[in-house]
């Protein structure tokens, strides 16, 4: 009988760690549809449609959530502007912080990646708090195939991105 019990309590607590390791709270996630946000909310969650669209349109769900997960990082940062879309829409001099920015041509080319991006952009929104960071507070990333030489900590590698965070007591 001792060995069943200690069998269940064995599985569950695997279960549990299972589902912390994959991201998961014990708060259930809030599910939301875009028709639900009030109007200041949607232009929040399209600027990180269009975030997440044209830094990581065609990366895989995971990659979708990282780029997600640095731009509102920024919004919580008080080195960066308070909302979604003035992070998104943010230049340092006359360098825009996400480089699909400062393009000219800014037209959604593929409608089903931007659909995507907006569901994830949506979920990130309406859970973020309660998500795992799989970029450990990253604040910054680049893609796999340039090498800014940046003096940070790299903090994880989702598809072709690598993020980091600044190094503690700077």
């Amino acid at each position: 009988m001792h060995k069943r019990i200690y069998s269940l309590a064995a599985i569950f607590l695997i279960s549990i760690s299972l589902l912390l390791s994959a991201g998961y709270t014990k708060d259930k996630f809030i599910d939301v549809t875009y028709t639900q946000l009030t109007p200041e909310a949607k232009t929040q969650v399209d600027c990180l449609a269009e975030n997440i669209y044209y830094e990581a349109g065609y990366e895989p769900r995971d990659g979708k959530i990282a780029v997600a997960m640095v731009t509102l990082n920024r919004v919580q940062d008080p080195q960066f502007p308070k909302d979604i879309c003035s992070v998104v829409k943010q230049k340092v001099k006359s360098t825009c912080q996400f480089s699909w920015f400062c393009e000219h041509d800014k037209r959604i080319q593929n409608n089903s990646v931007y659909i995507q991006a907006r569901e994830v952009a949506l979920m990130v929104y309406a859970n973020y708090e309660k998500m795992h960071d799989m970029t450990s507070g990253a604040l910054f990333y680049h893609a796999d195939y340039v090498n800014p030489r940046w003096k940070l900590e790299r903090t994880a590698v989702i598809g072709r991105h690598i993020f980091y965070k600044q190094r503690d007591g700077i």
